[in-house]
């Protein structure tokens, strides 16, 4: 199954893209619930706040369906495309197959769609196969359930007779390849005169199998101007035209792969004693223009600005604990400049969409690798070098250790007391990298001779050949 500012004058903050965040995403970003919790600093939950994607502004029935599948927490393309979507823009979206995408257009489709009469749909999306197509709708339909909306796949190699019938009682969205939606639009056994919000989805495959020529002359039918999202692991050429005839203002959003984040940051995990922790992070941030720390708690977080305060950097905290007016005020002097170090929960990591932050520092470290990586995804943006530091503790080395082998990051953990001017000018060393593993062994294949199983002791191994590439059995005894 695929998956995946205003300020307090209510003015706006512009953000990456040049897009506008209205005060209704505002809100939902600043109140994200964080993801690990400790009795040490409470919840940061607020308590008429819904996180995961009701905190994108799902409508709530939908939310819950989602949640009753198992799906709790959306993946980067989805918490970047779904909110902007939603709020009618166009939307382009560069993400590999496998990233979320289905879900990522199909959530605000269904929430914007309206019901439809006979052989005139609300929505379509265009696929380049019919696999894609029968997955697409796999994963829509229980959704579109909730909502009393009817879904319809068609596609080639089939009969026309159940999608003219299917038409003929009405559908609301329509998941075609554009060879067969064009041929039922020949035959007028639909109009899209009605739709109102379209889906390209891989339209780079589309373009290398000449399916945009039918892509474009289905657009022109439409009988309006439809808000239309578009996704494709490439922008250019074909693609690109694409974009500049059939959308209109459209909001690009990229996601790279966890292989790919990873290789765009540097990395350093330094050990430290508790005494000397807070020390160490004074001086990380001493030495970066601009610094995203995260801790677990809200306590935590107040407690080390407060401590980077007195020590002279512009510091403010943000948590779900601060009145909305607070974190406004907090991000937008991250966002402009004004403060050096903005410490924050959880809350921050979804979401916070801030150009120029130089160092992502956890304070403590992330609960798992996918939390490691959405923290440190607010650095390292749009081609931009970004360092990421994790402190840790003597008694989280070995769980560190593992979550750095399975991100797929070679450096070591290296200990370093507060004073050492390393800590001043990250980037000016590299710690020790840890080896590459090596390949699996291949597997030898093991002969046990009838003969051999003797009764006064343990089978006895009496021929042994390792594993040929067209495959290999045992000869049978005569």
């Amino acid at each position: 199954m695929v998956q995946g500012i205003p300020s307090p004058d209510r003015s706006f903050v512009w953000l990456p893209e040049g897009r506008p965040h209205t005060p209704e995403r505002t809100e939902h970003i600043l109140t994200t619930q964080t993801i690990g919790t400790s009795n040490a600093g409470g919840s940061d939950s607020d308590p008429d706040f819904r996180p995961g994607f009701a905190g994108l502004g799902v409508d709530n029935d939908l939310a819950d369906a989602l949640e009753r599948a198992g799906i709790n927490e959306p993946w980067p393309i989805q918490e970047l495309t779904i909110p902007d979507a939603i709020a009618g823009r166009d939307v382009c979206g560069k993400a590999k197959t496998g990233s979320g995408k289905t879900l990522a257009f199909g959530i605000p489709l269904l929430q914007r769609t309206q019901r439809a009469v006979s052989r005139r749909p609300r929505a379509l999306i265009l696929v380049p196969t019919r696999e894609l197509a029968v997955q697409v709708e796999s994963v829509l339909e229980p959704l579109a359930a909730v909502r009393r909306l009817r879904t319809l796949s068609v596609y080639g190699g089939v009969g026309f007779g159940r999608q003219r019938q299917l038409l003929e009682r009405g559908v609301e969205i329509v998941i075609a390849t554009p060879g067969r939606m064009n041929d039922l639009l020949n035959q007028r056994e639909l109009t899209l005169v009605d739709v109102d919000f379209v889906v390209i989805d891989e339209a780079d495959h589309m373009a290398d199998i000449g399916f945009l020529p039918q892509v474009a002359a289905i657009l022109d039918q439409l009988g309006h101007k439809a808000q239309t999202l578009l996704f494709s692991a490439t922008l250019d050429g074909a693609v690109g035209a694409l974009i500049r005839r059939y959308q209109k203002d459209p909001v690009h959003h990229a996601v790279a792969s966890a292989t790919e984040m990873v290789e765009m940051m540097e990395h350093r995990f330094i050990q430290v004693t508790e005494d000397d922790k807070l020390k160490v992070a004074v001086d990380i941030c001493t030495g970066s223009a601009r610094t995203l720390v995260f801790v677990r708690t809200q306590r935590l977080a107040d407690r080390v600005a407060h401590f980077m305060h007195r020590e002279g950097l512009k510091t403010q905290a943000i948590h779900g604990g601060l009145g909305q007016v607070q974190r406004q005020r907090a991000l937008g002097a991250f966002a402009d400049g004004k403060i050096a170090v903005l410490v924050a929960t959880n809350v921050a990591a979804r979401g916070l969409d801030i150009d120029g932050v130089d160092t992502v520092l956890h304070y403590d470290p992330p609960e798992d690798t996918k939390t490691y990586l959405h923290r440190s995804g607010r650095t390292a943006r749009a081609g931009e070098a970004g360092m990421v530091v994790t402190l840790v503790l003597p008694h989280q080395v070995m769980e560190v250790r593992d979550m750095r082998r399975q991100d797929g990051v070679r450096q070591q953990i290296v200990a370093v007391h507060s004073g050492d001017p390393r800590l001043l000018d990250l980037k000016s060393w590299e710690p020790p990298r840890e080896e590459a593993p090596p390949p699996p062994k291949a597997q030898s294949r093991y002969i046990l001779s009838a003969d051999s199983l003797r009764r006064d002791g343990p089978p006895v191994i009496s021929a042994i050949r390792p594993p040929s590439p067209r495959g290999w059995r045992p000869r049978r005894r005569r």
